[in-house]
């Protein structure tokens, strides 16, 4: 009889186990599953827009003429924060483009609008404004030093669809 009682002890927590395993399983196959990725909810920024240019203190600046394949997904203006406009898009490559504009000190607002990108020292011509490059692990980004308000276009997108942002902005 000492022997038998081994078996069952052995035996009854692989029944167990089994029980345990067979419950996640039917737990599992009924709760529905969804692994499509969402869509992003397109925000509409024109009330943002004008509320942050008669509040803050530079010319606020907003793409014009983009194609609707560039999707704006978040906007914020906060006046306590050296008039901290951001407008985020979609682009249309995938990528996560930035307009950022700050009043503050450039050297406290450029690090953190660009994810500690570095400058390269390469710049470019867009609007009839020299425009410097920043590269970095997260972002890439253009950055405008103006008398006013500083301003920056970042994100994972490509140089190109950066480019074509800072293109597009306008103050108007």
């Amino acid at each position: 009889m000492a022997g038998t009682k081994g078996k069952q002890t052995v035996r009854d927590m692989v029944l167990s186990l089994g029980l345990i395993v067979l419950a996640a399983w039917v737990i599992y196959l009924f709760i529905p599953h969804d692994e499509t990725e969402q869509e992003l909810k397109r925000v509409d920024y024109r009330v943002e827009l004008l509320t942050a240019r008669r509040a803050a203190s530079y010319p606020v600046a907003a793409p014009v003429g983009l194609p609707d394949t560039w999707k704006a997904t978040s906007v914020r203006f906060s006046g306590a924060d050296s008039d901290h406009w951001h407008l985020g898009f979609h682009a249309p490559d995938g990528q996560y483009v930035a307009v950022e504009q700050s009043a503050g000190k450039p050297s406290r607002f450029i690090p953190d609008a660009t994810q500690d990108a570095k400058r390269t020292g390469t710049t470019q011509e867009i609007g009839g404004e020299t425009w410097t490059r920043y590269e970095g692990d997260r972002y890439d980004a253009l950055v405008l030093r103006g008398e006013e308000a500083t301003t920056v276009v970042a994100g994972s997108a490509s140089f190109e669809e950066l480019t074509k942002m800072a293109k597009a902005l306008s103050t108007e």
